[in-house]
């Protein structure tokens, strides 16, 4: 099915499926509540209910809203006053972040799934390193903002929602900040990333410390890194495509579009560990992305991966860790890099070599 507007910009359509009926919808809105201690409560959750049947049938994605105002592309368009506050957190820690005088400031990312707060029962080795690096930093003194990626398998109703994959349809239609989420008639909610987006912001460089799954990085890192391509090339002005009309956003990238790269410029550092296979595909894909996105690298010994207890148990790999004593302090000297490139960031003395070039291919 293609669908054609007055400017003739093809849309095609016919994939999504229909609306659950009524008792599939019930079916999943009772699985919330099948410990038996909610068994006196059926009736009011039965109220609940249909009220959240009648909003799922009405797609009220945002249903809290304010017009735009000045200094939007639509003033008068019904603005998500939930997108809007998070897009006033990221202006106000971007300003921060610009602020000459401000402490360099560094955000720390640990990728594993793992923690001993839910199933494993026991700390990732990333979460270990994190530390050391932590400490280095600190060391450096440099303020440090550690994002534990395991929250999410730990943490009560936390997510990072899936990329909808906005971008594909047309870069004006993958708003900065993310606006897919909350949906509240789809009960998707909870959502992180508000969060994640304001810590990428506030700093002046980044370090991810991630363990490698299945030749690939962890579940949470992924998802999360989908999340941030609105951070290179996503629209700030939701009002300009009336929230998510395809059309209209392929109008505007058809007419020319800049795609803006807000966290152009930070450094960046990359620790990957692994015990059998597929940390150096890992680590290159992660060295390459942020590069993409305007990074700059903290040099060989910021950027690195390497083997804990290559083809070792991994109920001895902490006890293996604990030995590798070279591999703790490259992960300091890591932190260490990403301190210095910050330092000459800031002072003007690492800049990109290529930042006035025009892309022949701009995306």
């Amino acid at each position: 099915m293609t669908d054609k507007t007055d400017n003739q910009v093809d849309v095609r359509t016919g994939q999504a499926p229909g609306k659950l009926a009524r008792n599939e919808f019930h079916l999943k809105f009772v699985a919330n509540f099948a410990d038996p201690r909610f068994e006196p409560l059926q009736a009011d959750i039965a109220r609940l209910e249909d009220v959240a049947w009648q909003n799922y049938c009405d797609s009220r994605k945002a249903p809290v809203t304010q017009k735009a105002g000045p200094g939007f592309a639509d003033p008068d368009y019904d603005l998500s006053v939930e997108w809007r506050a998070a897009r006033d957190r990221l202006l106000a820690a971007e300003a921060v972040q610009k602020d000459p005088a401000t402490r360099a400031r560094v955000l720390v990312i640990c990728a594993s799934s793992r923690n001993d707060g839910t199933c494993p029962g026991e700390m990732s080795k990333s979460f270990r390193m994190i530390e050391w690096a932590r400490t280095a930093l600190e060391t450096e003194s440099v303020q440090v903002d550690v994002l534990d990626l395991s929250q999410v398998t730990s943490t009560y109703a936390l997510h990072i929602h899936p990329c909808k994959g906005c971008a594909s349809t047309a870069m004006p239609l993958c708003h900065w900040p993310c606006s897919c989420y909350p949906n509240h008639s789809m009960n998707q909610v909870n959502d992180w990333m508000n969060d994640i987006y304001e810590k990428w912001v506030a700093a002046h460089g980044i370090l991810i410390v991630t363990p490698t799954y299945w030749y690939q990085s962890p579940s949470p890192l992924k998802l999360m890194i989908d999340r941030l391509v609105c951070a290179d090339g996503g629209n700030p002005d939701p009002s300009s495509t009336h929230g998510k009309k395809a059309a209209e956003a392929k109008a505007i990238e058809l007419e020319g579009w800049d795609y803006p790269k807000h966290l152009a410029g930070r450094a960046y550092g990359v620790v990957v560990h692994g015990d059998v296979a597929g940390v150096e595909s890992q680590r290159r894909n992660l060295a390459d992305w942020l590069d993409w996105m305007g990074l700059i690298g903290a040099g060989p010994q910021g950027v690195f991966d390497r083997y804990v207890g290559y083809y070792e148990s991994y109920a001895e790999s902490h006890q293996t860790l604990d030995r590798d004593t070279a591999l703790q302090e490259e992960v300091r000297n890591a932190a260490r890099a990403v301190a210095q490139a910050v330092r000459d960031i800031r002072a003007g003395c690492l800049p990109r070599p290529d930042r006035n070039l025009r892309k022949p291919r701009p995306k």
